[in-house]
Order: C-alpha cells, then structure tokens, then sequence
C-alpha cells in the first residue's frame, strides 16, 4: 500500500508514551520528544561538536529543565543518522562519534533503539508530510506507486519508497554519484571545466551546495572574468537581484536538478510523486518554482507525455526526519 489514508493514520497502540527521536547530522543534533502521534515537542538543537559522544548529547538533552518533565522514563527511542547504518556498530564519517547501537540502548536505558540513515528517515516521512509539501508543476499521484526522493545540500542524497505489503520499503541509494549527463551548450561547458578538477563528474559534485559554488566559478570562467563565491552569497545575491550572473547559476543547478528527478521518476517508475528535500530548494522559494525544473523534468522526448502525469512536490516541513523515524519506530513496535 502506498499513500492511501489508512497508511497516514499511525497505530495508538505504538504511542504509549513519551518516545525520543533524533536527527543527527556531522554538525548539530536534532533532538524531539514525541507525546503523541505526529505531535513533537520540547525540539532542542545541540552542537555535536561541544559532546563527546551520542550517548553524552542524550543525556545533556534529556537533563534540559525544558525536556525533564515530559522526558521521565523514556522507554523508546529512534535516531536518524548522517552516516550509513549497516550493522551494530555506526562510525560517523563527518565527525568523531562511534557507537555500538546495543550498548547506546543499554547506557540510556531504553527497551528499544532504532537506528537509521538520515535519507532513510526523510523517504519514510513522505506519506506522511500531509500540508508539508509544495507541489510545483501538474500531475496527480498514482495510488499504490513508488516515491522518488531527491535531497540537495551538503551533497546530494537520492532514495525511493517502494509499496511493501501493508508498509514501504525505502532503498538505500546511492544515487547522487552517478555520472553526470549535460543536456545543452552550457552544461558542457560546466561539465568540461568540472572534469579539470574531479576525474570523474557525478550529479553530487554539481547538485549540492559545493556543486552551486562549482557552477559558478564553471560560468564566471566562462564569461572570461574567473571567479568564486560561497553558495549562501551566490543565493542572496540571485535572490536580490543584484547578480544577474548569480541568477544564471540558480537557473542552471535548477534545471539540472529537474533532468535529475525526471531520471529518478522513469528509473523508479515513481507515479506517486517525485519529492525535494534538502537545505537548498526549500530555501529558494518562488524561484524554485519559476525556474526550468519542472519543464527539464519532463524533458525527455518520447517519455514527456508520462513525465508531466508525475507530480513533484518540494518538502516544506521543519523537521522531516522526525516523521520519518516516528514512522520506523512505530512499524517496529507494531510488529514486537
């Protein structure tokens, strides 16, 4: 079953109290306690970097004058993670935490411990965004079809949700370095001078907040005037309309971004919707949605016509990884 209502509603059983979820990415760690279905509270974000491990952060959060009176005798708990999550043992690779999952759940004392990938969590969220989502473009879902997910920011996260019995099935992707394919004159031009730095070109390397300052110095280049700028300026300056050359780099890392997700939707056969995530899209508004995205996604010659039946949405919510891992936790429950 995919998005029908009954896979929206959560099971109360699962919610018998108070639940602890986390988002921990490289820099900060995102924490909430989940008092009932959907409803989280007391969300703190703590630097990583101040904590000596996992296990530390929970403690400082859960001992938050904030977080103490609702966060008594926790007995279950679920994390999504920046990290792969193949085994017990979970090494972050963008910060010096390392941690058994069995003795985290001992030391903090839960009966259960969930343990997932970030991009897990965020394509398990995607039944469940309700209102938070912005649909950019035409189509309609396709009930009891695949979801394609696509995540731009640090780097480019790619996953799908797949109907999976009565649940769903999230894959483990590595999507955002696969080779990188120019459309028109000026991505091979970015795609030329990109292979001066990097031997091999994936989507990642162009379709993240590095691939944004890449892009620029690949046109500035271009224009006979080389350049570079951090990402958050080249974005203020495209959004203030201060840089036209700044607006063309937003174009550009739009349209390539629609070429991408019209390829996850005829790879996934996703008629339930392809969804954009990250800390880039979000942020850029109504010029998302006046962009090439969507005429790019359904640029594909003979495939057009099926293209424009897939709707695209842009995830709006704060906070969607909380959703997701809410979701995981609760299926694992479901089934003790």
């Amino acid at each position: 079953m995919t998005a029908s209502p009954s896979s929206l509603v959560p099971d109360p059983s699962t919610h018998a109290g108070v639940r602890l979820l986390a988002d921990i990415g490289g820099t900060n760690a995102r924490f909430a306690l989940e008092t009932g279905p959907s409803r989280f509270e007391a969300i703190e974000v703590l630097s990583c970097q101040e904590h000596a491990s996992l296990a530390d952060a929970v403690r400082a959060y859960l001992a938050l004058p904030q977080v103490a009176g609702l966060g008594q005798g926790i007995r279950h708990a679920a994390i999504a993670i920046a990290n792969p999550v193949t085994g017990d043992q979970v090494r972050m690779t963008n910060h010096h935490w390392a941690f058994s999952i069995e003795a985290l759940r001992l030391e903090c004392g839960f009966d259960t411990l969930v343990v997932v990938n970030d991009f897990t969590a965020l394509a398990r969220s995607l039944p469940h965004l309700g209102e938070h989502k912005r649909q950019v473009g035409g189509g309609a879902p396709e009930p009891d079809a695949p979801l394609g997910l696509l995540g731009a920011g640090t780097g480019l996260g790619v996953s799908g949700l797949i109907p999976f019995g009565p649940a769903w099935a999230a894959l483990r992707s590595e999507g955002g370095h696969v080779g990188f394919s120019p459309v028109n004159d000026t991505e091979i031009a970015i795609l030329q001078y990109a292979w001066r730095e990097f031997e091999h070109v994936s989507c990642e390397r162009l379709l993240s907040g590095a691939g944004v300052e890449l892009i620029y110095r690949a046109l500035s280049d271009r224009a006979g005037r080389p350049d570079s700028l951090a990402a958050p300026e080249i974005s203020r300056r495209a959004l203030s309309g201060e840089c036209a050359l700044c607006d063309e780099v937003l174009e550009v890392f739009c349209g390539m971004l629609g070429t991408a997700a019209g390829n996850l939707a005829i790879t996934l056969g996703a008629q339930g919707g392809v969804y954009i995530g990250g800390g880039i899209v979000p942020r850029l508004g109504e010029r998302f949605v006046n962009s090439s995205f969507r005429r790019r996604f359904e640029q594909k010659g003979r495939f057009s016509a099926y293209l424009a039946q897939v709707p695209t949405y842009v995830i709006t919510a704060d906070y969607p990884a909380f959703l997701g891992v809410s979701a995981i936790l609760s299926e694992k429950l479901s089934a003790a």
